[in-house]
């Protein structure tokens, strides 16, 4: 895998290189770069299977990250594509015209964090959360527990034992 790490970065700007195990490498690409990237380790590299595209909310940092799990079915290998963008104007690329799962991925994606893939078939539709209209549920500064309560009729929650007291009071009820 440090062979065609070292070949990539001759031809792209490859940064934060984490070798994960044997068979597992994470890199950072820049948005601009990613789909020539990725398309490249397609039709060149053998990453002939995208195993998922998922996100990270860097709240923190006002980015997304997109990570493009690719595998190389010939060697055996897998690798993590990691693509930064920006939270307020979340958009990036589409890639399902390299495989067609793609566009559910991104579906996904636009749906539960916001983003925008331009052009990805049914992109706009509902996919799971019809008729959804609060602030996408998977970023970070969704409130989940005041969603809840706004949303859920009250219930009394479990009652909690100290397991020591409610043990005596099983074997000792008289005491």
């Amino acid at each position: 895998m440090k062979d065609l790490i070292q070949k990539l970065k001759k031809r792209f700007d490859v940064n934060d290189v984490v070798y994960q195990k044997d068979n597992q490498t994470y890199l950072t690409i820049a948005k601009d770069q990613a789909v020539s990237f990725i398309t490249h380790l397609k039709d060149v590299e053998g990453f002939t299977h995208l195993v998922i595209l998922t996100a990270v909310d860097w709240i923190e940092d006002n980015e997304f990250q997109l990570t493009y799990m690719l595998n190389n079915p010939g060697k055996k290998v897998d690798l993590g594509v990691r693509v930064l963008i920006d939270r307020e104007e979340a958009e990036m690329e589409s890639i399902h015209h390299l495989w067609k799962t793609a566009a559910t991925y991104q579906r996904e994606l636009r749906e539960m964090f916001g983003i925008d893939f331009p052009g990805s078939p049914r992109v706009n539709e509902d996919f799971i959360l019809e008729g959804w209209d609060d602030i996408p549920p998977y970023r970070r500064d969704f409130d989940t527990k005041e969603y809840s309560e706004q949303t859920y009729y009250p219930r009394p929650g479990r009652k909690t034992h100290d397991p020591a007291e409610y043990m005596k009071k099983k074997l000792y009820p008289e005491e």
